[in-house]
């Protein structure tokens, strides 16, 4: 088998996964131990707890609301 084919058969089995591929959601995350705060997309380690709902925006920012008015 040439090496040409190998990769475009590896491509072709990767492709759905890329696809579908999108940015982690940032989360608080609470201390147990003093109660701290910290904005991350995955856990900061063991003794952290999860202290809030999914934020789609970077560093735990709300999305950013687009008002489109409409022309005439």
């Amino acid at each position: 088998m040439s090496f040409v084919p190998r990769r475009l058969l590896v491509l072709t089995l990767l492709a759905p996964l890329l696809l579908q591929a999108a940015p982690a959601p940032w989360y608080y995350w609470r201390s147990l131990v003093d109660g701290q705060r910290v904005c991350a997309q995955t856990s900061p380690g063991p003794g952290w707890e999860q202290d809030s709902a999914p934020h789609e925006g970077p560093g735990c920012q709300p999305r950013r609301k687009v008002l489109v008015v409409p022309m005439r």
